[in-house]
């Protein structure tokens, strides 16, 4: 298990002058004139030259010839973008070449342009280059901190190997004068839950917070989206328990965490009173939160309460997303609502935002078995004009319902 012991140790004049002069006058004017009329062709900013560029041989090389140039190297979205296209041509070698001539360029000794470097490197998937690049820092006369070593330990976490997660956080603690700090906590608590570690992650937990990194609502909530994640409730539950005891209060995604677990547990009722309790804490609920209590109420078979909440949404001044129109759309269908979900339909699809096919079909299939067929062949308008359009075969089966006796 990680050893987290050595964190106790480490825990920017004449007449005939005049007429010369009028003479002057006259070819200044000329010149002047000449360059308005033909003015000299300007080159294309760097940048505008480096997001239109498609050839990734072109790319590296425009790249390689602004190195010195502070617009592009400041420009962290040129950054990104150039790094972004590059690994998707599978060009890693021009990746490799670019980003380690940047560090021996002055910005290399700047931690936070080291930073990154190795998240640009873990966003191309080339990790060991991102770790190595924390390695070599002193390399580059740059200091290491706690902030370059989560950026080596986040990208690391990418290869979801517990082992070398943990031998690189042990290695660093005992040969750099760095102390973890909570947001290495979350990063390596993230890890091993994602990893299916969940009684690693708890202990984790509980040894940082003996040496002083006591755990926040990042932490709680995590550790409680993977207990409840595999059935493992009883945990889930002791954890906002706990959590609240220790007086650190739940924000958004810690109730939503929460109300999911108790929507999957059939609890709609429960998991709306906390919902309705949120606002007296300060938090407004979101589209995921009405969106999770809709679905439960909907699970349960209370389509009268699922609707009370979507009027709720609207009265706070949220609009409907797509998962909510789906939900709804779906529900609505099942439990024969025709006219309600033709309305919810046609709002949603006129958003661009179309229900799966089957909830379609489901719907065109129950407007036309109610006499409703002009209000089926308008959702099936709605179908045709969808971007990107749907497969033929999908849509030949929803235009074969209208026309079947």
């Amino acid at each position: 298990m990680l050893s987290l012991r050595p964190i106790r140790r480490f825990c920017h004049v004449a007449a005939s002058a005049s007429a010369s002069a009028s003479v002057a006058s006259k070819d200044c004017s000329l010149t002047v004139s000449n360059k308005v009329f033909i003015p000299k062709e300007l080159e294309e900013p760097a940048l505008v030259k480096l997001k239109a560029e498609r050839d990734p041989n072109k790319l590296f090389h425009l790249f390689k010839a602004n190195a010195h140039n502070r617009i592009v190297i400041e420009n962290r979205f040129a950054f990104e973008d150039t790094v972004a296209r590059l690994a998707g041509a599978r060009r890693f070698d021009y990746i490799e070449h670019l980003l380690e001539h940047q560090k021996t360029l002055p910005q290399g000794r700047r931690e936070g342009f080291i930073v990154r470097i190795i998240m640009l490197y873990g966003k191309a998937g080339m990790i060991k280059n991102a770790v190595d690049t924390f390695y070599d820092m002193h390399l580059y006369g740059c200091r290491r901190s706690v902030k370059s070593f989560n950026a080596a330990l986040k990208v690391l976490t990418l290869s979801r190997n517990l082992p070398a997660i943990e031998d690189f956080v042990r290695e660093v603690l005992s040969k750099f004068d760095i102390q973890l700090d909570i947001f290495s906590v979350n990063i390596i608590v993230k890890a091993f839950c994602d990893m299916g570690s969940l009684d690693k992650a708890y202990l984790i937990m509980v040894e940082t917070g003996k040496m002083g990194i006591p755990p926040d609502v990042i932490t709680y909530t995590t550790l409680m989206s993977a207990f409840y994640k595999h059935n493992r409730y009883e945990i889930g539950n002791g954890l906002w328990n706990f959590m609240v005891l220790r007086g650190c209060l739940p924000n958004l995604a810690t109730f939503n965490v929460r109300i999911q677990y108790l929507v999957c547990k059939r609890r709609a009722w429960e998991a709306n009173r906390v919902m309705n309790i949120m606002p007296s804490l300060g938090i407004t609920p979101d589209e995921v939160t009405y969106n999770l209590v809709i679905k439960g109420f909907c699970q349960a078979g209370h389509l009268d309460m699922a609707q009370r909440v979507y009027s709720a949404l609207h009265s706070k001044g949220f609009k409907p997303n797509a998962k909510i129109y789906q939900t709804m759309i779906h529900y609505l269908c099942k439990e024969r609502d025709f006219g309600l979900a033709y309305t919810m339909c046609k709002d949603s699809m006129q958003k661009n935002w179309f229900p799966s096919i089957d909830t379609i079909h489901r719907l065109v299939e129950g407007l036309k078995k109610n006499g409703r067929l002009g209000k089926a062949e308008a959702i099936m308008a709605l179908a045709r004009r969808r971007v990107p359009p749907f497969p033929k075969s999908k849509l030949g089966a929803l235009e074969s319902i209208l026309y079947k006796r």
